[in-house]
């Protein structure tokens, strides 16, 4: 599972699907720099996003995750 306080990084290494997911939503964060040492939550912050639509992230990622 993961979630918000995780490392973008980190999210990538556990579910390389999410990358896509990402980018469907507009953070194309996984390819900056910063992906390392930025959690999901400030990336998601940083491109405007509020609590609903990042929760609606970290839960379709975690369901991609599941399924495999």
């Amino acid at each position: 599972m993961i979630n918000k306080n995780m490392t973008i990084g980190e999210i990538v290494q556990k579910s390389p699907d999410a990358v896509q997911i990402m980018m469907s939503r507009g953070l194309h964060c996984v390819g900056c720099h910063v992906a390392s040492w930025e959690t999901l939550e400030e990336g998601c912050r940083g491109h405007g996003m509020d609590d609903d639509v990042i929760d609606a992230l970290v839960n379709e990622i975690n369901e991609k995750l599941a399924s495999n």
